[in-house]
């Protein structure tokens, strides 16, 4: 299957590790030009250096805070002509309503929530004037059947950008603008595998056996960070080229089991 994406250029926000990170492996493979953003420059540094010597493409880089007054902008004045938006930074945290206080709750949701609709209405407009442009939102199962209580302000957000992607991708094809979005269910990150080796400890007494605890997810396992990588190539590239306003969930089929949680 020809994926049409050589050449192109794709800004990849949280690139310097887990999925985004992932993600710009696999944009690279295809021959994109890489814009990658997240706030470490030395992670950034790093991982400019290792897709450069694999796959040969353009990697450029810019280390900031998306949630700091100007950010957006900066972003934007820089890479704002990307083809290829993937939305991705964010670190919601775990808690109910009583131990999220709001300032916490607004912190969390300056990057994920307000960081995606912002920096996408920043370059969306461009992409309208020139009728060509992909925004992918990487969200989460939170936000819709695997509503999770105990993440409550990651749940809500979740929602809100599942139904932000659908709205803006209904109309955006009336400006030759393509809008999707991406659920990952547990993906083997940094923040999930510490989260499953600290319930190693709590079950075992041992960190190291935390694959242990993964056996009923689907295929016995947690997935890993390339397989949603794949997903957000293919919604990006014109092997998908009428997918608007559509979300895809990869998670195994987890959500959709009886009394998944």
């Amino acid at each position: 299957m020809q994926l049409g994406l050589t050449n192109k250029t794709v800004l990849i926000t949280g690139a310097s590790r887990g999925i985004g990170l992932a993600a710009a492996e696999g944009f690279a493979a295809e021959g994109c030009a890489l814009q990658l953003v997240a706030r470490s420059g030395e992670a950034l540094a790093q991982a400019r250096a290792a897709l450069s010597a694999s796959y040969g493409v353009n990697v450029d880089t810019f280390a900031i805070d998306l949630r700091e007054p100007g950010a957006i902008a900066a972003v934007a004045e820089r890479f704002g002509d990307a083809d290829i938006l993937v939305n991705n930074a964010g670190d919601i945290p775990h808690g109910t309503l009583l131990e999220i206080d709001a300032q916490r709750w607004r912190q969390a949701w300056d990057l994920k929530v307000y960081g995606y609709i912002d920096l996408t209405r920043a370059l969306y407009e461009r992409m309208c004037a020139r009728r060509s442009g992909v925004v992918v939102n990487v969200i989460g199962m939170a936000g819709g059947e695997g509503v999770v209580p105990e993440y409550i302000a990651g749940s809500a957000g979740n929602a809100a950008l599942h139904a932000f992607t659908r709205a803006l991708g209904a109309l955006s094809p009336e400006h030759g603008v393509r809008v999707a979005g991406v659920h990952p269910g547990m993906i083997a990150t940094d923040r999930q595998i510490t989260r499953w080796r600290q319930r190693a400890v709590d079950a075992f007494g041992d960190a190291q056996r935390w694959r242990e605890l993964t056996t009923h997810l689907p295929f016995g396992r947690i997935a890993e960070p390339r397989e949603v990588a794949n997903a957000l190539v293919f919604l990006a590239s014109d092997a998908a080229s009428y997918i608007s306003g559509a979300t895809l969930t990869v998670d195994g089929g987890f959500s959709q089991r009886r009394g998944a949680k």
